[in-house]
């Protein structure tokens, strides 16, 4: 009886977390179109955008509640995104905003890849640990597995590269585009960015076996940690 329950309520967080991550990127592109049809600049349609997605961001920051490298990624983000469109500029300058913290996020996922514990592994570790086939206790399957090693560590790079480019081109998009196109095709940017990603990560992941965790990808000897 209570498996039932378990498998519903993990579905209804995840259908909560998807709702969240659209209205993420509904309400401020919804909030400045609104805002440019009732007559309102460019700029000032902007800033109250940026100001929605600070909101949402720093109740995320709240209900995590500690201090872990999840939570200070996101902190340093919010704190970047919230310099930025402090800073005195003209319209084209704040339609870069999220290029900026996208391009931060990209480097930072790169730099991870090099450290004890990628961003993608921590990330992925509250959705996936002992779901979906994926192994349980990853700290002791890191420490004797150099494969999962690697496998966290490919898709760190990929997701810092991907999210390069992605801040490239919204950097080219905000500054040679017409200003009230730029943020629907920044966010369709957005999307597409991610869903390439989970696509990949997904199919890498099966390729790999790391997401079965019963296949040979986890019948390897003993090798401690670099």
């Amino acid at each position: 009886m209570k498996r039932p329950a378990v498998q519903h309520g993990s579905a209804l967080k995840r259908l909560m977390r998807g709702l969240r991550l659209a209205a993420d990127l509904l309400l401020p592109l919804a909030l400045f179109y609104g805002l440019r049809a009732m007559g309102v600049s460019a700029y000032l349609a902007l800033l109250a955008g940026t100001a929605v997605s600070l909101a949402g961001t720093a109740v995320d920051v709240v209900r995590r509640r500690t201090l872990g490298p999840v939570t200070a990624f996101v902190i340093t983000l919010m704190v970047f995104s919230t310099g930025v469109s402090l800073i005195a500029g003209d319209v084209r300058f704040l339609l870069a905003r999220g290029a900026w913290a996208t391009g931060l996020a990209g480097a930072w996922f790169l730099a991870s890849a090099f450290t004890r514990r990628p961003l993608v592994y921590l990330f992925s570790r509250p959705l996936l640990q002992g779901r979906f086939g994926w192994p349980g206790d990853w700290d002791a399957v890191w420490e004797r597995v150099p494969r999962f090693r690697r496998v966290w560590r490919v898709t760190s790079v990929a997701w810092g590269l991907a999210l390069i480019i992605d801040c490239v081109l919204r950097i080219f998009m905000a500054y040679t585009l017409p200003v009230d196109s730029v943020p629907s095709l920044s966010a369709a940017l957005s999307a597409l960015t991610t869903v390439v990603l989970i696509t990949f990560a997904n199919v890498y992941y099966q390729v790999t076996g790391a997401a079965r965790k019963w296949s040979r990808f986890y019948a390897v000897p003993e090798t401690p940690a670099q």
